[in-house]
């Protein structure tokens, strides 16, 4: 695993999971990461599904959650910490725990891949 080639994408990613509200701007901004870095949007849903998500899900079900910004050295090693220690018990876990909670960041998605998409396609036809 590339942590360089990640951290960019972990660090726009967990942006879904602060108690804040995004704007239009913001998911520009995080479609825009997305496309700079060398993955597809579907490794991209992975990155947040098994390695973003276990991390930061639980800030969104906090009363007093995260609101300002994680900090990148913490959201780094704790997500490098979840991957050391996953398991086949631990990955049903997060399959599980996916399935139930992903409507929190539904939205940002939706949102996201929109930029994402009208981005691309704006780059495409310039060419």
């Amino acid at each position: 695993m590339n942590i360089s080639e990640r951290k960019p994408i972990w660090i726009a990613l967990s942006e879904f999971y602060l108690d804040t509200e995004l704007e239009q701007k913001d998911f520009k901004r995080i479609a825009l990461k997305m496309i700079e870095s060398p993955f597809s949007l579907e490794e991209i849903k992975n990155i947040n599904k098994y390695e973003v998500f276990p991390v930061l899900q639980a800030n969104l079900s906090n009363i007093a959650g995260e609101w300002a910004g994680f900090d990148e050295k913490w959201l780094e090693e704790s997500i490098v910490k979840s991957i050391e220690k996953r398991n086949y018990f631990r990955k049903l876990s997060i399959e599980f725990s996916y399935f139930i909670n992903s409507w929190m960041c539904k939205k940002h998605w939706i949102n996201t891949e929109k930029e994402y998409k009208k981005i691309k396609t704006t780059a495409v036809l310039r060419n």
